[in-house]
């Protein structure tokens, strides 16, 4: 049974849609990319998923026991963030808030689920070390270390590797690619071409037309040529 089903999704702001008709689904299991061409509508799509902000129309139905806190998600990050004060550990342990609300203090058990998304992600020498001060690649490791400790199911992501060096860039899709062989559902905003390679599954957000499907499929369709042509990134 599928975790999210969307019928005939429109998004947008201030009742103005920017895209309609989005009809997809996401199965456990799934790696879905989410592309299309600059506004869109793929950002607007992950904080409607998330329940940021309300669809234009449609409807999205949640499947499977599907709950709130199986979900995490790990936005685009802006400069003031980069520079957050805060050490790793403080980050990281931030995310478990999502089980049990505001505490005065954390759980033994918050505290061994932080620990062990650190191992996983492999950050636990930098337990101590101000966020600001890591590489781009240590500073996703870290986010996404703490958006694991929200989520069991899925993971949402919007432009993870937007910054990071191509070595950097490959070494995040080869935890994620591990994350999702172990169970996790991973759903990814990206204009990056390497991405594409990783995905069981692609929704194309056009404006006019969209697509769903698998990988496989999207290959053979027309929308891929200018995804690829313009090496991925659409103008």
């Amino acid at each position: 049974m599928a975790y999210i089903t969307c019928r005939n999704l429109a998004l947008g702001y201030d009742g103005k849609a920017i895209v309609s008709n989005l009809n997809f689904s996401i199965s456990p299991g799934d790696y879905l990319m989410v592309v299309g061409e600059n506004g869109a509508g793929k950002s607007t799509l992950i904080k409607t998923l998330l329940h940021l902000q309300e669809q234009q129309a449609g409807t999205i139905m949640v499947g499977d026991g599907l709950k709130p806190y199986e979900i995490g998600y790990l936005p685009q990050q802006t400069v003031v963030q980069r520079d957050f004060p805060a050490t790793v550990w403080e980050i990281v342990l931030s995310g478990t808030l999502a089980h049990g609300g505001w505490r005065p203090f954390y759980t033994r058990e918050q505290k061994t689920l932080a620990e062990e998304q650190m191992k996983v992600m492999g950050i636990t020498d930098l337990k101590k070390q101000c966020y600001r001060h890591l590489s781009g690649g240590q500073q996703q490791r870290v986010l996404l270390a703490r958006a694991l400790c929200a989520a069991s199911k899925i993971i949402l992501l919007d432009e993870p590797v937007t910054g990071l060096d191509p070595r950097a860039t490959m070494e995040f899709y080869g935890l994620l690619k591990e994350l999702n062989e172990k169970g996790i559902t991973v759903i990814m905003v990206s204009h990056d071409l390497q991405a594409l390679s990783y995905a069981s599954h692609v929704l194309h957000i056009d404006r006019d037309d969209s697509f769903f499907g698998t990988r496989k499929e999207y290959l053979r369709n027309e929308k891929s040529e200018v995804f690829r042509s313009t090496g991925g990134e659409e103008k």
